[in-house]
């Protein structure tokens, strides 16, 4: 479903999958590659050097608002090549030095 509200539209159930497992020891965040691939084709590819704001400042930033826990997971944003996905595609996601997450794309059930 479409949404004006980013929120909204980008946090129905199942969205935003992690795991099997969350990496606890980056030696350097600002040295990771990422890339998202639609059934196998690259769709977005940046690096977390490219960040409008670092990793240690987001941290910050956040902590000053609300409280961090260990294990917390902070969502920085998207970079440019968000498009549409169907049923029966498959997303790719990966970070460098720690794998890939792959997943289907089924339509929700009524």
């Amino acid at each position: 479903r479409g949404d004006l509200q980013w929120w909204r539209g980008k946090s129905c159930d199942t969205f935003s999958p992690l795991g099997p497992w969350i990496e606890t020891e980056i030696a350097d965040p600002s040295t990771l590659t990422l890339e998202t691939r639609l059934n196998g084709q690259v769709k977005q590819h940046a690096e977390t050097n490219m960040l409008l704001f670092d990793v240690p400042t987001c941290i910050s930033f956040i902590s000053q608002h609300v409280t961090l826990y260990p294990g917390d997971v902070i969502y920085t944003g998207t970079c440019e090549g968000v498009g549409p996905m169907d049923t029966g595609d498959t997303v790719e996601v990966e970070i460098s030095h720690i794998g890939v997450l792959r997943n289907p794309v089924i339509r929700e059930t009524e």
